[in-house]
């Protein structure tokens, strides 16, 4: 016997979240199935609409400006720029006081680990106090034994980009921790916790690594550390070291795995609970069943526990398994397909043209996913719906490349927005 669900969305990242939570605001019985733990954790946790136009015109100040003249096919010229617009109100309504930027359309540049500035229209209050028009001198502090956070080159990189303030990188040991393999919660939970590091005496976490700092800050009214400042208590540890240090401090989105990804994680799992979603994850999805009475619809899908195949039935369903590299999207040397549905990925038949010599170019298979139409319905090779109960939100659906126009998050938001209200309204409407 299935197991039955109004709404089965399967993959649990940012777009396959919004789009359960989308659902579940219309009363519906709605589940969420994830194969693998969150993509979430990998992510910045900041949450872009378009930093540059795919000719790489940009940093943009006002993506949404541009967004008339992306290309057809594009997944914000699919569901269109108020859709876009609504699924930023729908995450502020979720994030509340946990993210800045709500009430506004422009980009902000946050710095980044690398010495680049990233556009973004919503970000972590934990970064809020290091954007890049803030023209207040900056002060990097980077860890011995967290390598991948160099400050002096990160602020090197930072001064030639020609930010509008002094920036300085320095590096010190952080209290307590002496080997380079700590994992960043090690780090988060010590400042959480404040405890006690034998190496400074009976001084906490927080204040020794105040101590650390203080004689390099001079003056300066930030400092930006890497993203570590604590997990469950970050606010509180950031306003603790500020008022040690004299000064406003902020973090530097970090690379995977991120504790701002995390803590975004975090927050779209308890709003999914609080919604009243079932949430079921290490369960992939193989296979899928058609209606018995030859219409064009998903009867059910089989999810694979532990050996076990078990089938889900719906009424409407959500693909947001992710593209390349979240495995939604496979290649072979002779082809490029999407494994659970079979459903059409447009791809040139020469496997030698789905990319181009230049690692810096306009890269054709960064666009490989699935076309879909203005219900984000999968299209066939005809151009009509595969089913009519299927959507595909993020970064599975085709036509950009999220990489080169760092507008990956919002596509997820404003596709899984979409899809899921549209797959809720079905229901309700049925």
């Amino acid at each position: 016997m299935a197991i039955e669900d109004d709404v089965l969305v399967i993959g649990g990242g940012l777009a396959g979240a919004t789009a359960a939570l989308a659902a579940a605001g219309r009363g519906d019985r709605v589940r969420l199935v994830s194969a693998k733990q969150s993509t979430l954790r990998h992510a910045s946790g900041l949450i872009d609409v378009l930093g540059y136009t795919p000719a790489g015109d940009g940093p943009l100040v006002e993506p949404f400006a541009a967004l008339s003249d992306l290309p057809q096919g594009h997944p914000y010229q699919r569901v269109g720029p108020d859709a876009v617009r609504e699924s930023l109100a729908f995450f502020d309504s979720i994030a509340g006081e946990a993210y800045a930027g709500s009430g506004t359309d422009s980009n902000a540049l946050v710095m980044t680990y690398g010495g680049t500035v990233k556009p973004t229209v919503r970000y972590p209050v934990s970064t809020a106090a290091g954007l890049a028009s803030d023209d207040r001198d900056t002060l990097l502090v980077g860890f011995e034994t967290l390598p991948d956070f160099d400050a002096p080159l990160s602020a090197a990189h930072l001064e030639s980009t020609g930010v509008p303030f002094a920036v300085r990188g320095v590096t010190v040991q952080f209290p307590g921790l002496a080997r380079d393999d700590a994992k960043l919660t090690r780090y988060a939970h010590l400042l959480d916790r404040d405890e006690r590091v034998c190496a400074v005496g009976d001084s906490g976490a927080r204040e020794a690594l105040a101590a650390a700092v203080e004689p390099h800050v001079e003056g300066t009214s930030r400092v930006g550390f890497p993203a570590i400042l604590g997990d469950e208590r970050a606010d509180e540890v950031r306003a603790d070291l500020a008022d040690r240090l004299g000064a406003d401090v902020f973090e530097v989105p970090m690379g995977p795995p991120s504790l701002p990804g995390t803590r975004l994680e975090d927050l779209l799992y308890d709003a999914l609970e609080d919604a009243g979603v079932r949430v079921t994850t290490g369960v992939p999805v193989v296979d899928y069943e058609p209606n018995a009475e030859g219409e064009k619809r998903v009867d059910h899908v089989i999810v694979d526990r532990n050996g076990t195949k078990i089938p889900h039935r719906a009424d409407q369903y959500v693909l947001a398994t992710g593209g390349l590299v979240g495995k939604g999207i496979r290649s072979e040397r002779e082809r490029v397909f999407e494994p659970i549905f079979d459903c059409h990925v447009p791809h040139p038949s020469d496997r030698y043209d789905w990319f181009v010599d230049d690692a810096f170019g306009d890269q054709p298979y960064a666009k490989f996913g699935l076309p879909v139409d203005r219900d984000l319905r999968p299209l066939d090779a005809t151009g009509n719906p595969e089913f009519s109960n299927l959507r595909a939100a993020g970064a599975i659906v085709g036509g950009y490349d999220f990489a080169a126009e760092k507008s990956g998050a919002g596509v997820s938001l404003a596709t899984g927005y979409v899809a899921g209200h549209s797959a809720g309204a079905e229901v309700s409407d049925r």
